[in-house]
Order: structure tokens, then sequence, then C-alpha cells
């Protein structure tokens, strides 16, 4: 689940791992965009999101937004859990940091300097030399596959990040569909490649461990794709296409296993 399309990064993982997984991929357009809400109001609608995918029985729940991770988890987890394990997405600042810095942390304006991700760097990154870079406009742009608009917000983004960091960490799921045009942009002539660092796959991982399951990469089996835009059974949304991660995932079933049947996804 997620506010738009940041979640084709963490459901395309799944995919590699285990092809004959059922996935449900549960999103808020009406609802959208989550950042500029009040926590008790990015709540309500990851609820409501949660549950419009809870209706189909999943054994695992992945909250593939890294704001609602943030705000709203422990509601998520309080309303669905036990029965229905929930995976929030953290910025992955510690294996960034066990690689030494300097490193740069790319997240959304209101994430940036926010008392949480301040904390992670405090608990996580102790020692190492981060710089948090804001990075207005560029989840909206890669939510709309806008490429004008996304060409400029990565470039004002590779603009703020401090020549000779090692290593950027995606801060936002969105931010994953772009990764090489990200890596391309911050490119400077270096003694080593330039490191990114999204959450999709430790998350992905998570979920299957969470439902005692293991990685199958090469099973012949296809799962279904089921998509729910704000609770509406509908085909991946015409800008998910344009990425690689949801062409990966554009077979899909507007129907999908039944609700009330227990999927393997």
């Amino acid at each position: 689940m997620d506010a738009g399309i940041g979640l084709l990064a963490a459901a395309a993982a799944v995919r590699r791992l285990r092809p004959d997984a059922d996935l449900i991929l549960s999103s808020d357009p009406d609802g959208m965009p989550w950042g500029p809400r009040t926590p008790d109001d990015i709540t309500a609608h990851a609820l409501a999101t949660a549950e419009a995918a809870a209706a189909h029985r999943p054994d695992a729940l992945i909250v593939a937004c890294n704001t609602a991770s943030v705000h709203a988890l422990p509601a998520l987890r309080a309303r669905l859990e036990p029965d229905l394990p929930v995976i929030g997405t953290v910025p992955a600042i510690k294996p960034a940091a066990a690689g030494g810095g300097p490193l740069a942390i790319w997240a959304t304006p209101a994430t940036t300097g926010s008392p949480y991700q301040r904390g992670l760097i405090q608990e996580i990154a102790h020692g190492v030399a981060v710089a948090e870079v804001p990075c207005p406009g560029l989840s909206d742009a890669v939510e709309n596959a806008d490429e004008a608009a996304v060409s400029l917000a990565v470039a004002a983004a590779a603009e703020r990040t401090p020549d000779g960091v090692r290593a950027i960490v995606l801060g936002c799921t969105h931010y994953e569909l772009v990764a090489e045009r990200i890596r391309t942009a911050v490119q400077r002539p270096r003694l080593r490649p330039l490191v990114l660092h999204g959450s999709a796959g430790a998350v992905a991982a998570q979920a299957l461990r969470r439902i005692g399951e293991s990685p199958a990469p090469d099973t012949p089996a296809e799962g279904t794709v089921t998509v729910l835009l704000s609770g509406r059974a509908a085909p991946l949304p015409a800008p998910a296409l344009t990425y690689a991660e949801g062409r990966l995932l554009q077979t899909v079933s507007p129907t999908g296993p039944a609700a009330g049947q227990h999927g393997s996804g």
C-alpha cells in the first residue's frame, strides 16, 4: 500500500523473489498527496487504503510508503495485527552508514530535517557525515511520469548534494523508480562508484520472513496482480507502465483473489 505508485518498487521486489505470489496493490489517488496532510489525516487515509487490501485476506501488508510508515504504522498494527503482519518502510540509512561516509539522504521536504529522520541518523549513523537533501516536487513528478519535471527535480537535488558523497539513501519509495537517473545526475568523477540504497528489497525479504516463506525466484508459477485505486478495482495507472517495475507487474487481474480467499502474497 502507498498513496500512489511508490509501491511499485516493493511489489516488483516481491515478484522477483516469489513469482507465484498473488499481489494486491492498494493506493489512494483520490486522497493523494499524503505528505501535506496532518498526521491524523494521513493515518485515516492509510487505514482506509490498508483495509481495502485487507479485505482480500493477504498474508502480509507492506506499507510501501515512508510517510505512512512515519505517521500511521502504530495505528495500522493496532488495527490489523496479529492476524495480518504489517511491514513498514524505513530509509536504508543503516546499510548506507555501514559503508562509511559521507552519505546523503534524499527525501521529501516534509521528511528532511524531521525529528523522525534526525532520530534515525543519530541512532544509526553516529560518526558518519550525513547530508539531508530535500527533493521538492520529485515524488509528484515520478507519480505523474512527468519526464521534464523529474529531470528538473533530480538536477536540483543533485546540485544540493555535496561533492564526495559515497552513497545516497533514497528516502521516498517513489525515488527508487528513477534510481538510475539519480545515479547519473550525481555521478561525478570519483574514486568509487556511487552506491544507491533503497528499501524495496529489504522490505520484500522481511515480508517473506514474517510469513515463514523463503525466496523462490525460479518458480515457474505466475501470481496474479490486483490493483485497488481508493478501494476500486482497476488496471494499473498509465504512468506506472512507464517504469520497469510497473511493466513487470502489468499482467493485471482486475478482480484478483476473491475476498475470503487466502492468497500467497
